[in-house]
This record gives structure tokens, sequence and C-alpha cells, in this order.
């Protein structure tokens, strides 16, 4: 497995996060507190324009150049490390970083519009953030730091049926730095692996995306709601109770349109949607309203969360037990 650091990071605020589940953000730095993870999130880091750059607002030229100066945020800070909270961020930020190493001509061209700008300290070096050795997703982290995990879990997850669903910009953008396959994804199941539970793995749709295709909810909304009902179909199929996501963007498609797509086909579905840092630190004890922030899904979260308390681990329980077999 590549390095994974756990020091000298920015976490990277998302547009997505910040507007329709902040308890993304809140959990992740919860979690992260946790397994003792140095992070800063900066107020200088602008968005990434991925959601603008994937429906051809924004061209290459003008995200290279937003994505050039937050590097330089980074760099100045000293936090080189850029962990995203949201796939999108992830494959363009790695997309950014490889036209700014290896592409001079764009390069010298940015340069040239941050001295124009006077912006000339925001220079970019050919190297200054490597796209491999740089920027990374937060289940990176996470999978990095799995054993800290296990011991911080305070509830028994065992009684729920689980499925994940890993978001296309995580897998199918930059092969080469995908942790846990493409094929079969497991990162997220690894995760939550050591909070006690198994997944069902493998599901029929689970490599399939979760059918937002950005601008394709809207323009083409009759195709994006068939996929993602295709989806909802099968994981109904296995009877699962939870889907658990790395993307905002597929979470925004899961939780806010299942309802529209159940009463559209006269079904209905149930499973609740949580994204794995809201996932982790539900399992670690935290506040569901001021952490993880259940009050801003469609889906009600609230009778999972009443569930899942009623099955604390006894962990002292747990620890007498050990030291008395110790000391037979």
């Amino acid at each position: 497995m590549k390095d994974i650091p756990n020091s000298n990071i920015l976490l990277f605020k998302s547009c997505l996060v910040s507007v329709e589940y902040p308890g993304i953000e809140s959990s992740t730095k919860y979690v992260f507190d946790k397994i003792g993870i140095d992070y800063e999130v900066n107020s200088r880091q602008t968005c990434c324009t991925g959601l603008g750059h994937y429906s051809d607002i924004f061209d290459q030229m003008s995200t290279s150049i937003i994505g050039a100066r937050n590097f330089h945020v980074a760099k100045d800070l000293n936090r080189k490390n850029l962990v995203m909270l949201c796939a999108t961020c992830y494959a363009i930020n790695k997309k950014v970083a490889n036209i700014l190493n290896n592409k001079k001509e764009t390069r010298n061209e940015i340069n040239e519009i941050f001295e124009e700008s006077n912006m000339g300290e925001m220079k970019y070096k050919e190297g200054d953030i490597d796209s491999s050795k740089n920027i990374f997703h937060v289940v990176d982290i996470l999978y990095s730091k799995k054993e800290e995990i296990a011991k911080n879990i305070k509830f028994d997850l065992s009684k729920f049926k689980i499925a994940t669903h890993h978001g296309c910009h995580y897998c199918k953008v930059h092969y080469n730095d995908t942790i846990g396959g493409i094929r079969d994804p497991n990162i997220i199941d690894d995760i939550i692996k050591y909070c006690g539970v198994e997944t069902i793995g493998w599901y029929d749709h689970k490599i399939t995306t979760c059918g937002s295709g950005f601008r394709q909810r809207f323009v083409n909304k009759d195709l994006s709601m068939d996929v993602t009902l295709d989806k909802l179909n099968s994981l109904k199929n296995d009877g699962v109770e939870v889907l658990v996501h790395l993307c905002p963007n597929c979470h925004v498609q899961f939780d806010r349109y299942e309802k529209y797509i159940a009463d559209t086909n006269e079904t209905e579905f149930n499973i609740i949607h949580l994204n794995i840092a809201q996932f982790i630190a539900l399992a670690m004890g935290a506040d569901p309203y001021k952490v993880v922030g259940i009050q801003t899904h469609t889906v009600p979260i609230e009778p999972f969360v009443k569930e899942l308390e009623e099955n604390i681990i006894e962990t002292e329980n747990k620890q007498e037990i050990v030291e008395s077999d110790n000391n037979v």
C-alpha cells in the first residue's frame, strides 16, 4: 500500500458537503481527532470547480488556475497533504496536479496569469504537489488507521445488513492510486469490518454509478432516475438496510431521490444513507445531531440511531473477563 500521511494535512472543504450534508465534515473531524490525525481546515481554500467543470461550465484552464491557487495555500500553510471529503474534489485535484507537473506550456501560462494579477507569490513550480504522494481521499486516511478506529467503536453493528457504494471519481479515474480494487472495490467494506461488522460484500450493481451524472440528473432526469432505481432494487433484493458511500454527490442522488423514485415506481426501499465518516462517528458514539448531522438527511436516520444505541458494547465487562482469563 502507498504511504498514507497522518500529519501536515489540509482537509479540503467540499461545496456539496457544506451545502447538503455538513455532518460529513464534522464527522470526519470527530473521527480524525479520535484516531490522532493532524489536520487543518482553512478559509483561504476555495471550491475545486468540479461540479461546474464536469457540467462543461468551467474549462480546464480555469479549473487548473484555481487548483494551482489552492495548492499554493496548502504549501503556504506547510500542509502539502491535501485530503478530500469529496470524490470529485479528489479526481479533479489529482488531474490538475498532473497537468501542472507534466505540461510546461500550461504551467507557464498559469504562472503568467498570476504575475499579471499581482499574485506572483502563487507561482507553481513543477513537483510542488505530487498527485499520488500529496492528494488523498478521506477513505485513504481511514483505511490506514483501521486498527485505531477499531479501538474506539462503542456500538455493536453486527445486526445491521450493510452494503457499500464506491464513487466513480474515486475508483474509475485514477486507477493506479485507488486502494481496495476497481473491479470489485472494497476499501469501505474493509474499513467497516474494523467497526465490527461484515458488509454483504459483492452485490449485483455494486460497481454501477449512482445515476447522477452531474447535469444528467437535470437534463436527462428519467434516465438518471432509472439507473438509481436499478441500484436501489438490487440493494432491496439483498435486504440492505444501510448503504455507506464516500461521495456527497452520490449521497444526494440516493438520499434526496429515494422517496421520489419509490413513489414514482409505487414501491418502498427504506434504505438509509451514510457517508463512511458519519458511519464511523456514529459507531464511536458521536452526537447524531451536533456531529453527524442526521437532521439534514431526507431518509430518516433516527430509527437506525435508536436501534444502534440499544447495542452498546460492554467494553468494561469484556476487559474484566479478559483480565480474569489471564489470571487463571
